[in-house]
């Protein structure tokens, strides 16, 4: 039997999904301790009865954004390395940032999340978590610095991390950057690309 995230994914017009988009929304904005399911709920235009219905409690609504992010995060990697196989460290490096730049833009709700997860103070007791590790790992692959999971350098994740870092500032802080730089969104998106690249190809490139 599908699973309710299955299904919202199946049908996208649905009330499962439309509960399921605006529930990523509210839990990157507010994180999981500041988001209540009347909020959810209020947001959808529906009953409380009616979000348990379709998702049960806050908790499994939760574990099933993460599990939704897990999976496009997953989606997106595979993109990248189907894209970027036999090509040079600079053209990999390059295409990572442009897919994993617009995916993140397109969903700022996502990098929100992460960076809460990490910063957070206090935690839940969730039993899935986003699987941020495994990220780091698979990308270190796919950018051919290690042959698999277990020969990864720290000096290397450290460099995937700073990628994933800088990215996810650049996105959550779009509403205080692009102000100070007075450029529309879609430049604001180009002017982080760019400048990505100026600072971190030279990093991962200057001994290749």
């Amino acid at each position: 039997m599908p699973t309710p995230l299955e299904k919202a994914r199946q049908y996208p017009d649905s009330i499962k999904a439309t509960i399921l988009t605006e529930a990523r929304r509210l839990f990157g904005e507010y994180g999981y301790h500041g988001t209540t399911t009347r909020m959810i709920a209020k947001a959808v235009g529906i009953d409380i009865s009616t979000l348990y219905y379709h998702w049960g409690e806050k908790k499994d609504l939760f574990e099933a954004v993460l599990t939704d992010i897990d999976q496009e995060i997953e989606d997106k990697l595979k993109e990248i390395e189907k894209q970027v196989r036999g090509k040079s460290i600079k053209v990999r490096l390059e295409v990572a940032i442009d897919v994993m730049c617009d995916y993140w833009f397109s969903k700022p709700e996502v990098s929100n999340l992460i960076i809460n997860r990490y910063i957070s103070k206090t935690r839940h007791d969730l039993s899935f978590d986003l699987k941020v590790p495994e990220y780091i790992s698979n990308i270190a692959i796919a950018m051919k610095m290690a042959f698999d999971k277990q020969s990864i350098a720290i000096a290397d994740k450290a460099k995937i991390i700073a990628v994933w870092n800088s990215v996810f500032n650049f996105v959550s802080g779009e509403n205080y950057f692009r102000p100070l730089l007075n450029i529309s969104h879609d430049d604001y998106i180009q002017v982080v690309k760019d400048t990505l690249k100026f600072i971190l190809l030279p990093a991962f490139t200057k001994n290749m």
